[in-house]
């Protein structure tokens, strides 16, 4: 049996996740390093590779993934990533395996027992995890879609029109609720950014708690680690992570937001807001207010030049320390299947 726990980070990106993981990764017997995105990246790839049943198909993936990782922004320090040996380690010829071997090696490089996976997207392959055997315990982090459009809007990833963020923030809170009803609950960790940067010690001393780590309170020095100041320096949109805890950092859609992009939002996830716990700003939409087909083919048409706007404007470092990665992934689709 595998002495390693597998712990998943889930919800939506720009929801504090980065500031959870390392918090988390002060611990001694936890690893979480800047997520790569493996699962995210090569799930669309894998055709390429054809029958991963052959040592040398599954050799080339297990390759491309290693260098996925090699080459992250945020560097996996200490770290040696040995092919040979991580699929001698595969339980069966598969990415899930795969990505598996690659954080354990990383938990056994940090002498840790246990490693998180930051990659909130990877809620869409917990039933391959199950599948697998990882049996991992998650960690659903949901914070406001209103304040996480806020965030989208002013960030080098993601979707940038609001009708568009909405979409994508409740088909993610979709799917962690669902999983959550579906697997044994002490497996299953909900919090949200609210409370956590509000109430930080009761909400660590509750999650440490139930990844059955003792709770030191010198884990709020996280902005001080090495780790903080890598993450830091690859990117403006995690330069936060290099300060304390900011709790000042909620509702900013009341000032970042127009009235009607809130009305927008919450047309859209109105339902979903409510269910966890926060409150609309318009509790009834007005009768006027009604998004039609044109609208939406308007929504998306704005959304595609906003992405197209945000890399242009984006930090000239934070697109170079990326570039390794993007020329990786696009060389692999150029490849003949």
């Amino acid at each position: 049996m595998n002495s390693i726990q597998p712990i998943q980070m889930i919800g939506t990106q720009r929801s504090g996740s980065n500031l959870l993981r390392l918090l988390l990764n002060q611990y001694p017997s936890i690893t979480a390093p800047h997520p790569p995105h493996i699962l995210q990246r090569f799930y669309p790839l894998l055709n390429v590779y054809g029958d991963l049943s052959e040592q040398t198909n599954m050799r080339s993936l297990t390759n491309d993934v290693c260098l996925l990782v090699e080459k992250n922004p945020v560097p996996w320090t200490g770290i040696v990533l040995d092919r040979d040996k991580i699929i001698s380690r595969c339980k069966s010829n598969n990415i899930i395996q795969i990505f598996r071997e690659i954080y354990d090696e990383m938990a056994r490089t940090s002498h840790a027992t246990k490693w998180i996976c930051k990659s909130m997207a990877n809620v869409k392959y917990a039933g391959q995890f199950e599948e697998q055997g990882l049996n991992p315990l998650y960690i659903y982090l949901v914070r406001d879609g209103r304040d996480v459009a806020c965030s989208f809007k002013k960030a080098i990833v993601g979707e940038k029109h609001v009708y568009n963020i909405a979409k994508q923030w409740v088909d993610d809170q979709i799917e962690c609720l669902s999983l959550k009803e579906s697997i044994p609950q002490d497996r299953f960790f909900q919090i949200s950014y609210e409370s956590l940067i509000n109430n930080p010690e009761m909400e660590m001393i509750r999650l440490s708690k139930f990844l059955q780590v003792t709770y030191d309170p010198e884990i709020f020095n996280f902005y001080k680690s090495e780790e903080s100041k890598n993450t830091s320096t690859a990117g403006k949109m995690w330069e936060n992570v290099a300060r304390p805890i900011f709790n000042k950092n909620s509702r900013k859609f009341l000032t970042e937001l127009t009235s009607e992009e809130i009305l927008i939002f919450e047309s859209v996830a109105g339902d979903v807001l409510v269910r966890l716990g926060y409150e609309r700003q318009f509790p009834e939409l007005p009768d006027e207010f009604c998004i039609k087909e044109e609208d939406i083919v308007r929504f998306n048409m704005e959304n595609e030049v906003l992405k197209t706007q945000a890399n242009l404007n984006a930090d000239p470092e934070g697109l170079i320390l990326r570039q390794p990665q993007d020329q990786l992934i696009t060389g692999i689709k150029s490849r003949k299947i």
